[in-house]
């Protein structure tokens, strides 16, 4: 199967936070909170996958409300953070939604991510990932973390499965 080919088996996405959604860049203030940066056409993109039925899962290390507040806004129910095994939860996202692997697509950006990698379908990244991360990666975004990666995958994903407008 070509690489066109497999974004339009694609049923799911599941992606990582930070280095993903954000630019791996925090801003510390004094009272400890982090603040991450967000591209906006990212969030559209999931809207639109939200509206058209597909299932999107968050799957990250960190610990965020607002990032959480974020991703109920946009539509995602399976929000899992403070993840410390990814694999573990990608199990029981296969076992919950009794979904093939082979149609599930990941990004993620660092080594945590490996694991989760290796399972899927389509396994992605944007293009500021880690070396090990973009030498698993059948498909590894024009986009870097942060700067519309996630838009990336999805449109391509809806385009080629005639659900993008």
């Amino acid at each position: 199967m070509n690489q066109l080919e497999t974004f339009t088996s694609v049923e799911m996405f599941i992606f990582d936070v930070d280095g993903v959604f954000t630019n791996s860049q925090v801003l510390v203030l004094e009272d400890g909170k982090l603040l991450r940066k967000m591209n906006i056409k990212d969030g559209l993109a999931v809207k639109k996958a939200v509206g058209q039925g597909y299932r999107i899962a968050i799957v990250s290390g960190g610990k965020s409300e607002g990032m959480r507040h974020r991703f109920k806004d946009l539509g995602i129910t399976e929000l899992h953070f403070g993840v410390t095994d990814k694999l573990k939860v990608y199990e029981e996202l296969i076992r919950t939604y009794d979904q093939d692997p082979g149609k599930i697509l990941y990004m993620g950006d660092d080594v945590t991510d490996y694991p989760v990698l290796r399972r899927v379908g389509l396994p992605t990244c944007p293009n500021d990932a880690v070396s090990d991360v973009m030498g698993i990666a059948q498909y590894v975004s024009p986009k870097a973390g942060g700067e519309g990666c996630v838009r990336d995958v999805i449109e391509k994903t809806l385009r080629l499965q005639g659900k993008w407008q």
